[in-house]
């Protein structure tokens, strides 16, 4: 295959970090290249390189596109070359149509007007291709994720992409649209159209890459062709620089009383009131234990956690919840925090983190009294806290000044569990704690919840990756449309057990209705 890209002595510095040191980079026509390293291995960094987001002149090396040197000053630049970024968070505007989504900047006009006749015609044409049959003028809010991402393709499609970069696109999808989406890179890829994938979902890097170019700490260290039957054991040598023999910490967990138990929690959805998103639902957890709920997108798992977190979510909420035997106080998040009751969210970029803050400003935010005097914070008082859990957690920084938003996804994440352990909560609820974090960040945040059950704290670990369920909890719940279906011992459990529970009851259900 001929080469269409060559990255050559990339170096990117930011202010106290080098992100890119001399990487090189080649990429073949019409191939899926898989590029794969821990947190801030420089992955992303590279993709902005490449794609103009971060200009010529602000990094030194050589980007060869085609046989010829670029000088990408933009976005606009990279584009009108055929090279096309999707970036981890999607950037649809939920108000706009499809169609206005999908033309927009690149409207489809006459005189200065916009022809809707063509932007309807031409976008159903896109749809067809990425294999959606939602009609153009279905309002983006309207949609799953999975569609939206959908949507970001036909949207590139329209640019007459001859490179796509998608940077963690699967990150947020369920196992159904996850497998959609890489269907439909393989038939990319089968007309012509070469990719270049960014994933922590090493199963999906084996099924459809050719090449995998691996990054660590800013360096290219490998280049691994697919067809030599690569593993995902040798991906992960590559990307942590060591042997990782078990993906999970070992346990022996020492299970001890009730800590919290829920009945009957029932929450309506906040603005269709006649939904009842979460229907009747009763569990319990006890001290030292690591319990999981298991279920697909959309199956309120989200939902229960963040209306029993202070009633962040919901409206017409009922039902009773009780911490060590005593009715617990949840109306408020301040009156949960204050119960022994903590939620790191699945959004950590909204509402884990200020992003324009530092380190320093956002590691003892949940428990702001305890690092002050007269209600006025202590500088002193709050850099110790912050420097205490960024050894603690293993948070690459430059200090504990550098600002969040500039740290990798790991990394946030880290800062977002600093936050609450310092709050010293009974009960920790943790939604999708390791979303779009690396194999060896992962290790460390199982290792961080095996060693606060341990402590004797009650974990509650949401995820929709069932393996990692299977490999870090004691117990589980499986939830299906806003109830509990099913209870099971994880040593008990399996991925087919916990699907089984989740088809079985929809089926029912469907045929009640």
């Amino acid at each position: 295959m001929n080469q269409i890209l060559e990255m050559r002595g990339i170096t990117k510095t930011f202010p106290g970090v080098k992100a890119l040191d001399d990487v090189n980079l080649q990429v073949s026509e019409g191939e899926i290249h898989a590029l794969v390293g821990e947190n801030g291995a420089g992955k992303s960094t590279l993709m902005k390189v490449l794609s103009g987001v971060y200009p010529h002149g602000s990094y030194d090396g050589d980007i060869v596109y085609d046989g010829n040197v670029k000088s990408f000053r933009g976005i606009n630049d990279s584009e009108s070359d055929g090279i096309i970024i999707i970036h981890q968070e999607l950037a649809l505007v939920p108000l706009l149509s499809v169609g206005e989504n999908i033309f927009l900047g690149n409207e489809r006009a006459r005189g200065g007007v916009i022809d809707w006749h063509e932007t309807r015609r031409r976008s159903k044409e896109l749809l067809a291709r990425v294999g959606l049959s939602d009609p153009p003028e279905t309002i983006v809010d309207n949609l799953g994720l999975g569609k939206q991402q959908l949507v970001e393709i036909a949207k590139a499609l329209s640019k007459n992409v001859r490179l796509l970069i998608l940077d963690e696109p699967t990150s947020s999808l369920n196992e159904d649209d996850s497998q959609k989406l890489l269907d439909l890179l393989l038939e990319f890829k089968a007309k012509g159209i070469t990719s270049i994938l960014i994933s922590h979902k090493l199963n999906e890097i084996s099924r459809v890459a050719d090449t995998i170019t691996v990054l660590r700490d800013g360096s290219a260290v490998a280049r691994l062709d697919c067809k030599d039957g690569i593993s995902e054991d040798d991906i992960i040598r590559d990307m942590v620089g060591r042997s990782l023999k078990d993906r999970y910490p070992d346990r022996d967990p020492k299970i001890g009383e009730t800590v919290m138990e829920v009945k009957n929690w029932t929450v309506h959805h906040p603005l269709h009131p006649e939904r009842k998103v979460v229907n009747d639902v009763s569990f319990h957890v006890r001290r030292g234990e690591v319990l999981g709920i298991a279920g697909l997108m959309g199956a309120g798992r989200t939902e229960l956690a963040m209306s029993l977190f202070g009633r962040s979510y919901g409206r017409d909420i009922s039902g009773t919840a009780t911490i060590e035997g005593k009715a617990a106080n949840l109306s408020s998040v301040r009156n949960a925090i204050n119960a022994g009751l903590a939620y790191a969210t699945e959004d950590r970029k909204t509402y884990g983190l200020i992003l324009d803050e530092t380190i320093r400003r956002n590691v003892p935010l949940a428990k702001l009294e305890a690092i002050a005097s007269n209600g006025i914070v202590e500088p002193r008082r709050e850099a110790e806290v912050a420097e205490t859990y960024r050894e603690r957690l293993n948070i690459k920084s430059s200090s504990i000044e550098q600002v969040t938003v500039n740290l990798s996804g790991g990394n946030q994440q880290k800062v977002v569990l600093s936050k609450w352990l310092f709050a010293d909560p009974d009960i920790l609820i943790l939604d999708e704690p390791t979303r779009g974090i690396d194999v060896g960040a992962k290790f460390e945040i199982y290792t961080v919840i095996r060693d606060l059950a341990a402590s004797g704290k009650a974990i509650i670990v949401i995820s929709s990756e069932m393996p990692e369920l299977l490999g870090i909890t004691d117990r589980l719940y499986v939830m299906n449309e806003g109830r509990f279906v099913g209870e099971m011992a994880t040593a008990e459990a399996s991925q087919e057990k916990i699907m089984t529970r989740i088809i079985k009851t929809g089926s029912e259900r469907g045929e009640d209705t």
